[in-house]
C-alpha cells in the first residue's frame, strides 16, 4: 500500500521479500539407511572408524526414534585431516542439504544475527542466509574454525553462536533484521576446530567433541592410492595408465616432504608432479582433441622424484643418534600434530653462579613452571640417590628447548626435564631409543597428558622403540589401532622412580626395576621350593 516513490518502499519490500522467501515448514526427507550411510562414509574417507561409528549411531537413533532433532558435533583435529569433507559426507549420508560458513576471525555479532532494520543497508545474518540458500529448515550447517572466533570490547560473537547452537534456545532464535522466531532445533550443526582449548567454554559445553588425529604413513599411502592420485589425474586431464607412481616414491614423498598429520600438503605435491607431466605431454603435442598424440608413460620412483618436487626441505625429527649427557627426547603436540621435543641441559662451573636455573627456547609460562618444578624434584632425587653429589648446589644450569623460533607451552615435558637434569648431574646418558612424556608434581607423581595418538605417531616417525606414558593414559593407548602400537615397547608409570629405573637402569650397571622385582620373585620361589624339598 506504500507509494513506490516513498523512502520506506524499498526497505519494506526487501523485508517482506526476506520473510516470504524463507522455507517456512519445509523439511527435506532424511535417509536413515545405516548401510547406505556406511558405504558413503567408507567411499569418501579412509580410516576414521570412530568418527564413522559415531555418525552411524546418530543415524540409528534417529531411525528408531522417528524424529530428527538437531545436534551439535565438533570435529577437532589438525589441518588437512578432512574435517570439512567429513561434514559433506555426513550430509550426503543423511540426505540433508549442506551449508558451510567460517567464523575464523569473526568479531561482529551482526554477521551472525543480522543488522536491525533501523540501520541503513541492513541485512539478515548468516543463519537466515543459510536457510534461504538451502530451502529447508533441517540442513546440515558446518561452522568452520570455531576455535578462531574474534572478540571486540563491545561484541562477543560467541554469545550469538550460543543462541544458535544451544538446543534449549535455538527453537526460538530471532534474527535482528527479521525480528520473528525461527526454529533451528532441526538443524544438525557440525563445527570444526584445530584446538579445542581455544573454544569458549560455554560453547564447548554444548558440543560433542570427536577428535580426529593425524594419519600415519600407511594411512597416507592408502589415501593417496585410493583418492588423491585418481582425483589429481582426472583434474589434470591425464589418463591413469600414462603415469605410474611407485610405492617407494610415494613413501618417500610422505616421509621426506609431507610429514604433516593431514593430507593437504601431500595433495599439493601430487598435483605438482602431475602438472609437470601435463606440461611435458602438451610440449609433445597432446591436447584434449588429440590425446593419442602422446602415448608415453611416465614412471615416478625414488630416483627421479626430486626432478618433479625438488629436494626435500625437511630434516630428520631425530636430531641425535645417541643422546649425549643432559639431552633427553620428549614428545609434544601442536595444532599441526605431534612432534619430538628435545630437552637440552648444560652447566656453568662454580663461580659463574650457584644453584641457579636459566631457561631459553621461547617457552610459555606453564612450561617455565614445569622446568622449575623439575629442577626442584631433580635436586631432591639426587639428594636421596647420591647424597655426596653436590652438582646442583655448585652449578648454575641452562635448560634449552631447540627450535627457538617456535613457541612452546604445556606441562607434559616435566618428566623429560627431570631426566635431563639427572643425566647431567650423574654424567650418564639415557637410552638412545627412549622417549617420554608426562606432567610431574612436586612429590614426583606422574599425571596424565593429552595427544597420545599424535605423540605415538611422532615417536614412530623418529624410529623410537621405547616410550614412557603416564599410567592415566593406558586406556588412551589401548584404544589406538594395532598397526600404530606394533613394535613399540611402552611403559606406563605413576611415579618418577619408575622412569629413573627405565632411563638409567642399564647405564648404571643395575637391571631395571621390573627385572629386579622379577628376579626377587624368582629367588624367593626357588628358596621356598628348596625348603619344601
Amino acid at each position: 500500500m506504500l507509494e513506490s516513490s516513498s523512502s520506506e518502499f524499498t526497505h519494506t519490500y526487501d523485508y517482506l521479500d526476506w520473510l516470504t522467501i524463507l522455507p517456512w515448514g519445509n523439511f527435506s526427507d532424511e535417509n536413515f539407511d545405516v548401510l547406505r550411510a556406511e558405504k558413503i562414509l567408507d567411499n569418501d574417507h579412509y580410516g576414521l572408524s570412530h568418527v564413522k561409528e559415531r555418525i552411524l549411531e546418530f543415524i540409528a537413533v534417529r531411525r528408531l526414534k522417528g524424529t530428527s532433532k538437531g545436534k551439535v558435533i565438533c570435529l577437532s583435529g589438525p589441518p588437512g585431516v578432512g574435517k570439512t569433507s567429513i561434514g559433506r559426507a555426513i550430509a550426503r549420508a543423511l540426505g540433508r542439504k549442506f551449508f558451510r560458513f567460517s567464523v575464523g576471525g569473526l568479531s561482529d555479532v551482526d554477521e551472525i544475527k543480522g543488522l536491525r532494520r533501523s540501520y541503513d543497508n541492513a541485512l539478515p545474518g548468516k543463519m537466515v542466509n543459510c536457510l534461504k540458500s538451502v530451502g529447508t529448515l533441517n540442513p546440515l550447517v558446518m561452522i568452520d574454525e570455531i576455535d578462531k572466533l574474534g572478540k571486540r570490547q563491545s561484541d562477543d560473537p560467541a554469545n550469538a553462536l550460543l543462541e544458535i547452537l544451544d538446543p534449549e534456545q535455538n527453537a526460538y532464535f530471532r534474527d535482528h533484521y527479521l525480528d520473528v522466531t525461527i526454529d533451528l532445533s532441526k538443524v544438525l550443526f557440525v563445527c570444526t576446530a584445530n584446538v579445542v582449548d581455544m573454544i569458549p567454554e560455554p560453547l564447548l559445553d554444548r558440543m560433542e567433541v570427536i577428535n580426529i588425529s593425524g594419519y600415519i604413513t600407511d594411512d597416507k599411502m592408502h589415501i593417496a592410492r585410493d583418492h588423491l592420485l585418481k582425483t589429481t589425474c582426472m583434474e589434470c586431464g591425464i589418463k591413469p595408465e600414462q603415469v605410474v607412481v611407485s610405492d617407494a616414491a610415494l613413501r618417500s614423498l610422505i616421509e621426506n616432504y609431507c610429514r604433516e598429520p593431514g593430507v593437504r600438503n601431500l595433495q599439493k605435491h601430487i598435483e605438482k608432479i602431475y602438472r609437470k607431466i601435463a606440461l611435458k605431454l602438451v610440449r609433445e603435442g597432446a591436447s584434449a582433441e588429440t590425446p593419442e598424440v602422446s602415448v608415453k608413460k611416465f614412471m615416478i620412483d625414488e630416483s627421479n622424484l626430486a626432478d618433479y618436487v625438488g629436494k626435500p626441505e625437511l630434516y630428520a625429527d631425530k636430531i641425535y643418534e645417541q643422546t649425549p649427557v643432559g639431552v633427553v627426547m620428549g614428545l609434544s603436540t601442536k595444532s599441526t600434530g605431534g612432534s619430538t621435543l628435545y630437552i637440552e641441559t648444560t652447566s656453568v662451573e662454580e663461580g659463574e653462579g650457584k644453584g641457579g636455573l636459566h631457561i631459553t627456547g621461547q617457552l610459555g609460562d606453564v612450561m617455565k613452571e614445569s622446568a622449575e618444578i623439575a629442577h626442584t624434584v631433580a635436586r631432591r632425587i639426587m639428594l636421596e640417590k647420591e647424597p655426596k653429589n653436590l652438582f646442583f648446589a655448585n652449578s648454575k644450569l641452562h635448560l634449552h628447548v631447540p627450535e627457538g623460533a617456535t613457541p612452546k607451552d604445556g606441562p607434559s615435558a616435566g618428566c623429560t626435564m627431570i631426566t635431563s637434569f639427572l643425566s647431567l648431574a650423574m654424567k650418564k646418558p639415557v637410552r638412545k631409543d627412549l622417549t617420554m612424556t608426562g606432567e610431574v608434581t612436586l612429590t614426583g607423581r606422574i599425571l596424565p597428558i593429552g595427544g597420545v595418538k599424535e605423540k605415538t605417531i611422532a615417536a614412530r616417525r623418529s624410529q623410537v622403540k621405547m616410550m614412557i606414558f603416564p599410567e592415566g593414559n593406558r586406556r588412551d593407548f589401548d584404544e589406538l589401532a594395532y598397526n600404530l602400537k606394533e613394535g613399540l615397547d611402552v611403559h606406563f608409570v605413576d611415579e618418577y622412580e619408575q622412569i629413573f629405573e627405565l632411563a638409567f637402569g642399564y647405564n648404571m650397571g643395575s637391571p631395571p626395576l621390573n627385572f629386579r622385582r622379577s628376579l626377587t620373585s624368582f629367588m624367593w620361589d626357588l628358596l621356598s621350593g628348596c625348603f619344601l624339598y
